[in-house]
């Protein structure tokens, strides 16, 4: 009944101004859609490079020796990353009350996207992170996984699904004060993702509901794994575009536009970072490059 009350969209009239007033349902709604999606065990590493050395031989090493070390690892069944632009200001437009602009003194450089068979796979590819450990400080200044499992961590089936992506945005997501992560959860997986989905201008649409973040999930040596709770994602989207034009145009679209008054509901920021580059190392469980 409580979900059945808030999900009524209530509308209230200042008799004073005449103006409308249209109050958001603080409850997820259940989108339908039409496009299959599909469960997988997924973390999301953000990776911040050192910055002693030229930002560019850390992206190098990044996606030469480093990665070599992890597509290696056993019990993967995909492995890519995620190059950031360098100058990166935030590409979702601003939401009243919600943060769009990508803070300087907390801006990543990289995602590992690191998709496993099972939650058995960590045991078997325990030599290799061994090996990662060891390399990460030669590159990276700070590294954060967030952990989504396989009802949270969604593959849209989008009417293209073997096009390549020549452009693209991850989008993190922070639970706004006062939301239950119950709730915030729903609103990913029932209503943004599959709002998203629906549009049918996407190429790639990948959804995350993060696990609560906890330092021991990856808690490497020599590197920072700083993550006050005012700075945690909670959730993220990766969206994939035919090219730059499309992504642009996607971003000053009415159905972005839409979505403000409920991401305002459920996030305190969204930053929607752009990609240069998507590097595939590891696909159906196969070392491909």
């Amino acid at each position: 009944m409580k979900s059945i009350v808030a999900i009524a969209t209530l509308v209230a009239w200042n008799l004073t101004t005449g103006v409308s007033v249209v109050a958001q349902p603080a409850a997820p709604q259940k989108i339908a859609t039409e496009v299959n999606s599909e469960g997988h065990l997924s973390s999301s590493i953000l990776l911040w490079m050192r910055t002693d050395k030229p930002r560019q031989a850390g992206m190098d090493r990044w996606k030469g020796p480093h990665a070599k070390i992890i597509a290696a690892t056993k019990g993967l069944e995909e492995y890519r990353q995620l190059h950031l632009a360098e100058n990166n200001p935030g590409l979702w437009p601003a939401i009243n009350g919600v943060e769009t602009t990508i803070p300087t003194e907390r801006k990543i450089d990289g995602v590992a996207d690191v998709t496993v068979k099972s939650i058995f796979s960590p045991r078997e590819g325990k030599k290799q992170t061994r090996l990662a450990y060891k390399d990460e400080i030669n590159l990276f200044k700070r590294t954060i996984l967030y952990a989504a499992l396989g009802g949270s961590s969604r593959w849209y089936d989008l009417a293209q699904p073997k096009a390549n992506s020549d452009a693209g945005s991850i989008v993190f997501l922070r639970m706004k004060d006062g939301v239950n992560e119950a709730d915030f959860k729903a609103f990913i997986n029932d209503e943004l993702a599959p709002t998203l989905a629906n549009m049918h201008v996407l190429r790639e649409l990948r959804s995350k509901a993060y696990l609560p973040w906890q330092v021991k999930q990856w808690n490497t040596p020599n590197v920072l794994h700083d993550n006050p709770k005012e700075v945690q994602f909670q959730g993220s989207l990766m969206l994939g575009f035919a090219s730059n034009n499309e992504m642009d145009a996607f971003f000053k679209s009415d159905g972005v536009r839409k979505l403000a008054d409920r991401l305002a509901v459920f996030c305190s920021a969204v930053h929607a970072y752009e990609l240069t580059e998507a590097i595939t190392f590891v696909e159906n469980g196969k070392i491909i490059r």
